[in-house]
């Protein structure tokens, strides 16, 4: 499998067009969302549309895709028209913050692998630094366009570094969110270190739940039975 494709078990992602490509963030995101008869469904930066595709392929929902990037847009739109999904899928080019302001609708389940370096050093190539960095959707923007657009039982559902992950709970927790369900990763137990938050709010307090995962064993490419448990419905070789 070449860099510019990434096959998954019921759909091929193409990559070629895309700043940024199929990672583990997105596939740990799309693996864990559990969509619950959500009908409408936002996938914010969608990127190649992996996530889209992956929620698609657990769900009945129609699934509205959007991007700020054209390349990336473009990229979404011929992997959803490809796959065995497209009826269920869409993709529009244009920000959070211009389509929280005329989406005409509003969505009981809000995705997204959000931009989240913040003063660092950008990377050169203006698309794959805009996909990383949250000049162009602060996360303060991101919790009032998702406030915007979300129902009032619907379900917020995002990844973000640990750091960032602590700093955009606060913020969404002064701004009327709940925290419902957190999963921690770790990429090996020997690191022990936490890399990833897997966060759900709701606008309403609700029960919360939180859990660990270790993605890989003492190796390389070993992979936990929790990982593999919950990637398979997607990873070929699990």
């Amino acid at each position: 499998m070449s860099n510019t494709t990434f096959a998954f078990k019921q759909f091929v992602i193409k990559q070629d067009k895309c700043a940024m490509k199929v990672s583990t963030d997105a596939v740990l995101l799309g693996s864990w969302v559990i969509p619950n008869g959500s009908t409408n469904i936002l996938d914010i930066g969608t990127g190649t549309g992996v996530i889209a595709l992956m929620l698609a392929q657990k769900s009945k929902g129609k699934i509205h895709a959007i991007d700020i990037d054209q390349s990336a847009f473009e990229q979404a739109k011929i992997n959803f028209e490809e796959s065995i999904f497209k009826e269920s899928l869409t993709a529009e080019h244009k920000s959070l913050q211009d389509f929280s302001k005329v989406a005409g609708k509003k969505f009981d389940l809000v995705v997204t692998n959000p931009p989240y370096f913040v003063g660092s050093l950008k990377n050169s190539d203006s698309n794959r630094s805009n996909a990383r960095h949250a000049d162009i959707l602060p996360f303060i923007e991101l919790i009032e366009g998702v406030k915007a657009i979300m129902t009032e039982k619907g379900k917020f559902c995002l990844i973000l570094p640990k750091n960032e992950a602590t700093k955009f709970r606060e913020l969404a927790e002064a701004r009327g969110f709940h925290l419902s369900k957190l999963l921690r990763i770790r990429t090996t137990l020997v690191k022990g270190e936490e890399k990833r938050h897997l966060m759900q709010f709701e606008f309403r307090p609700t029960e919360f739940s939180e859990s660990s995962l270790v993605i890989e064993k003492d190796e390389r490419h070993s992979y936990t039975d929790e990982y593999k448990e919950l990637t398979k419905d997607y990873y070929i070789h699990f």
